[in-house]
């Protein structure tokens, strides 16, 4: 399938998905980007930040797809946008923690460390089922991503279970982090609305088996280390695929687009 031979319906779900994959990635890129300076150590400065340049560029790729699908320049996507357009899940927008990046930040390596794991681990597995999308652009894009994602995926899990099996202090704010990552990341499993005409275009496996791929990874990883989840991962405060966002989205966008807004001529 390319762009000449998409059929309306399959190019208005593919624009949906592309929205999803890049505003996935862009904010949760930026949420990394504000522990630069501020990370447990100066190798994970390094690491961490290259990471969140690597999802930038794995945005960038998404958003460039949808240009060329006639959505406008993709730096106006990005940066532009309200935040009622975003299709990220909401979980990804939230802030690191207490403060911000130039005033008092009281940021949560827990936290930060259950999010980017579980993201991780369910980009790797949508990812597999992109490379395969009917829409070559796209598989060929998910391809390209893999390469860099596979060593995203491994730092992640190395912090995971480092952290997960060391002190008591460091299980206990590590628990307390996967309950509250658990809670929205039902979000960031969802297609959205637009699921079944999306799963229909075969651009990507459906959700339920991707979750159910989900679901078995992360199971297996908990018990590994002794750790523990109740019930399904859940939507507490909404929807972001839907158009349902948190001040901090709108917090974010303000300072993510700050520059462009101000000179339009600049790329990012």
């Amino acid at each position: 399938m390319t762009q000449e031979t998409l059929k309306p319906q399959e190019k208005a779900a593919l624009i949906e998905l592309l929205y999803q994959l890049a505003d996935d990635d862009f904010i949760l890129a930026f949420r990394g980007s504000e522990w630069l300076g501020l990370a447990p150590h100066i190798e994970e400065d390094v690491a961490f930040s290259s990471i969140s340049q690597d999802m930038m560029g794995h945005a960038n790729l998404y958003y460039r797809l949808l240009e060329d699908l006639g959505e406008g320049e993709a730096d106006k996507i990005a940066h532009l946008r309200p935040a009622d357009k975003f299709r990220n899940a909401i979980l990804l927008e939230e802030v690191n923690g207490p403060g911000t990046y130039l005033k008092e930040p009281d940021y949560d390596w827990a936290f930060a460390v259950v999010r980017n794991y579980f993201y991780a681990v369910h980009k790797q597995i949508r990812l597999e089922s992109l490379r395969h999308s009917d829409y070559e652009p796209l598989a060929e894009a998910a391809r390209k991503i893999m390469i860099e994602q596979y060593y995203h995926l491994m730092h992640w899990e190395i912090w995971f279970k480092q952290l997960m099996t060391s002190t008591d202090e460091a299980k206990k704010r590590m628990t307390a982090a996967v309950e509250k990552v658990w809670k929205d990341f039902g979000g960031v499993l969802t297609l959205g609305p637009s699921y079944a005409e999306i799963v229909k275009a075969n651009l990507v496996d459906d959700e339920a088996v991707m979750k159910k791929r989900f679901m078995n990874k992360i199971e297996a990883v908990l018990n590994e280390t002794g750790a523990a989840v109740t019930g399904e991962p859940r939507m507490e405060r909404g929807n972001g695929r839907n158009g349902v966002h948190t001040d901090d989205l709108k917090d974010a966008l303000a300072t993510l687009s700050e520059v462009y807004a101000t000179n339009p001529a600049t790329g990012w």
